[in-house]
């Protein structure tokens, strides 16, 4: 029969977050309970609880930057047993019948992927994230987390670790290339730290000086503060990769000047208006301008066992939240890019 754990709920838009008890669904053959230990705080869960994106289904549970231990698994799960270190990430669900799901992009998945939070599971459900003590998820969404690598450092990689993971692969962050990373927040600390660990000549880009000394020690060689026009103009044609990061209305075509011929600028932030680019600029070097989405279950255990191969966590501050109303703050330190650099809910702390 279902169980119930503790979760934090938001009954509706521009309500503050309670503590309830929340309903997981009784084991199936393939299903992995996981007692979750961290769950951060990703900008996606803000827009979702704010019904910034519109859509959203009340009462939500968010979070999907999870990350525990097994307390209990199915009859035909082979994968995992009980105590083991795992994470769950953007997806609990996708059809794994469609060319998308058979080519490890679930995040695509034809007949519709299923999110962790706001989002209706195969059977007519509403999925709850990670603020919870407890998830149950089929074996097939499940990352294992290997040693190396802290719970509460772990949690933000299934999301911003493998936003920015995936296009720094894709398109060959390594020795010998220059990467730029659009703003130093919870993104782009996490593409700073990547990119170095593969070997790639890093500069951050920031409209301020104000955070240059955390970007050389994430990994950064040169940090430039947009707002001088003058180094603006000095790194025109520097950079064969720009990551950005930020959510915000950004001239492309600034950014696009900083690319050498053959270069890509690849989106990952969601700003709430169109970009506008003069194609010229694109067809006078070969650039390409490009955004990426999260990355498939494959590439996102790929890009675990790389943190931990290279002692790779998110930089973080945990969050106690006995008192609910520590989370509505933090949303609204996360909106104004307060937080170095993830907040990561303490699960254990969610009121009885």
């Amino acid at each position: 029969m279902p169980t119930t754990t503790r979760a934090l709920s938001v009954p509706s838009a521009g309500a503050p977050f309670e503590a309830v008890d929340l309903e997981r669904r009784d084991l199936r053959d393939d299903d992995v309970r996981i007692d979750v230990a961290f769950a951060g705080i990703c900008h996606s869960d803000i827009h979702t609880v704010r019904d910034e994106w519109g859509a959203a289904h009340y009462p939500i549970v968010t979070g999907h930057e999870i990350a525990g231990t097994v307390s209990a698994v199915g009859d035909g799960v082979t994968k995992y047993k009980v105590g083991d270190r795992v994470g769950v990430g953007c997806l609990v669900d996708s059809c794994t019948e469609c060319e998308n799901c058979k080519n490890g992009q679930e995040m695509f998945c034809s007949n519709g992927s299923v999110g962790t939070y706001n989002s209706q599971n195969y059977d007519g459900e509403w999925a709850a994230g990670g603020y919870s003590q407890q998830i149950v998820v089929t074996e097939r969404m499940v990352l294992r987390i290997p040693e190396g690598i802290e719970l509460d450092e772990a949690a933000p990689l299934l999301c911003a670790g493998i936003t920015t993971y995936s296009p720094l692969r894709r398109w060959g962050a390594g020795p010998g290339k220059k990467v730029a990373v659009v703003g130093v927040g919870g993104l782009g600390h996490m593409a700073v730290k990547l990119a170095a660990a593969m070997g790639a000549e890093v500069s951050t880009l920031s409209r301020s000086s104000a955070k240059a000394d955390d970007a050389k020690a994430l990994g950064s060689s040169n940090h430039i503060a947009t707002s001088d026009e003058d180094a603006m103009k000095a790194a025109k044609g520097s950079f064969d990769l720009i990551i950005n990061t930020v959510s915000a209305d950004l001239d492309m075509e600034t950014y696009v000047r900083l690319l050498r011929p053959n270069g890509a600028l690849v989106n990952v932030g969601l700003p709430p208006n169109k970009l506008a680019v003069n194609p010229g600029s694109l067809i006078g070097g070969n650039k390409v301008l490009t955004g990426s989405n999260i990355g498939g279950i494959g590439e996102t255990q790929e890009m675990l066992d790389f943190c931990a191969e290279h002692g790779i966590g998110a930089t973080i501050e945990t969050l106690d939240a006995s008192d609910t109303t520590t989370v509505d703050a933090a949303y609204d330190e996360v909106v104004a890019g307060k937080v170095r650099y993830r907040y990561v809910i303490d699960t254990s702390t969610i009121p009885a």
